[in-house]
């Protein structure tokens, strides 16, 4: 069977496609089998014949979603029933090394070990069932793994099933070369600073800080030369909306507001200089400040107007996004500073961490119809160039200190309280602004 004709299948039998999403995440996510299990390649697969019109992307990433969580119960389940004879398991007796560093990182981080954990393709289905060796309560471990789990959905399907969605597509001539390009600028930036980052080279950050900002000039450039690419991911991204998710996406892209983050980023400098964290303070408002800023000045610099997809379209310039901008300033600021003092691997992760919220409310800024693609790629780019530029500078003596736990328990819930209350405030109000054409 030719690759067309078990595709044309597959679209013609979606509940195979979907058994087989949902069984590889369950597996992916499952003790012991999902260390072994090639799970990223073959999720990526089935996320591709999956965009390609078989399945929607609402069941694409609920099917993964459920297999996710129930692989996680299942390795929770495991770890409870057996606790420390879980070692004499098939598997295990022969790479003692698995649980145990599993367990050294669950004991170290407690509940943020099953956030972070999620993307670190060893630990993914170990901790878990560590979890329940160690007898976490069950009602938190459920909680935790219910959130975990989608972002990590997200992150691990939605690639693949917007390269199938665009593959089916009559896309404009010159997408896939500028999409070529855009990518092979962004994997060049993500690949050296994170070989930089590994190697613990010390100018990492002020190479991630000038590579950003050669592809932020680049792009200040080339936008008006991005029309086939703004205008093709426009187009797949309308011809899938729907009413269902059109709420979901509104209270996604209030995250972002200037009034939201302006609130956000003031709590978290006031508390950082409250309890006298000068240094992570310094840090903190200059990097959000300065991406403000430089996010207005290019914004009156280059006057772009926006998509014309909103039956009242917004009056304000396009081009950077100002949500993209804001959002990836401030969830990167967050990353960077619960990342302080750990191992590289561990920094990273929290990096990508803090990326998944800032790149879920820039997504929705081109799902609802108020941005260009390019856009949220230049007002992503801003931010990171500002933060990077800001965190080199606050290093250039010695390293940032790690926040005190306690520190963390004022900030955290304070911060998600005011995204919480802002996403919903006045939102039947908000979904009759992004009302579309």
């Amino acid at each position: 069977m030719s690759l067309d004709s078990f595709n044309a299948w597959m679209a013609a039998n979606p509940e195979w496609l979907g058994m087989a999403i949902f069984l590889i995440a369950f597996l992916e996510c499952a003790a012991i089998v999902g260390i072994v299990l090639p799970g990223v390649v073959l999720l990526f697969g089935v996320a591709v014949i999956a965009g390609s019109g078989a399945l929607s992307l609402g069941e694409t990433l609920l099917l993964a979603y459920a297999g996710g969580v129930l692989g996680d119960l299942s390795s929770y389940w495991i770890g409870r029933r057996f606790h420390q004879n879980i070692r004499r398991l098939p598997g295990l007796r022969s790479h003692p090394q698995w649980i145990t560093a599993a367990e050294v990182y669950f004991e170290r981080y407690g509940i943020a070990s099953l956030l972070v954990g999620r993307f670190i393709g060893a630990l993914r289905p170990m901790l878990p069932m560590v979890a329940g060796m160690l007898d976490m309560p069950f009602g938190r471990f459920l909680g935790v793994s219910l959130i975990a789990a989608a972002g990590w959905a997200v992150a691990y399907l939605l690639p693949g099933w917007a390269t199938g969605a665009a593959l089916r597509l009559p896309l404009p001539e010159g997408f896939w070369s500028e999409a070529g390009i855009v990518a092979a600028c962004l994997a060049v930036l993500v690949g050296v600073v994170v070989q930089a980052s590994l190697r613990r080279k010390r100018w990492a950050t002020a190479v991630a800080a000038a590579l950003s900002l050669v592809l932020l000039l680049a792009m200040t450039v080339a936008w008006p030369y991005l029309q086939d690419l703004d205008q093709g991911l426009m187009t797949l991204v309308q011809e899938h909306r729907n009413a269902d998710l059109n709420p979901v996406m509104v209270v996604v892209t209030r995250l972002g507001d200037f009034r939201t983050q302006f609130i956000a980023g003031a709590l978290l400098g006031g508390i950082l200089l409250l309890t006298r964290q000068w240094r992570p303070a310094i840090f903190a408002i200059g990097t959000l400040v300065g991406t403000a800023l430089a996010n207005q000045t290019l914004k009156t610099l280059f006057a772009r107007a926006r998509p014309e997809v909103l039956a009242e379209p917004l009056s304000s310039f396009s081009f950077p996004s100002g949500h993209s901008s804001a959002s990836f300033a401030f969830f990167l600021t967050l990353g960077v500073l619960a990342s302080r003092q750990q191992p590289p691997r561990w920094r990273l992760t929290w990096v990508l961490l803090a990326v998944i919220p800032s790149l879920s409310i820039a997504l929705s800024r081109v799902y609802l119809g108020v941005h260009w693609p390019s856009d949220i790629v230049a007002g992503a780019l801003l931010a990171t160039t500002v933060c990077a530029a800001s965190l080199w500078l606050s290093q250039r003596r010695e390293s940032l200190p790690a926040l005190p736990q306690r520190v963390w328990w004022l900030l955290l819930p304070v911060c998600v309280a005011t995204l919480a209350i802002a996403a919903g405030w006045a939102l039947p109000e908000a979904i009759a602004r992004y009302r579309p054409l």
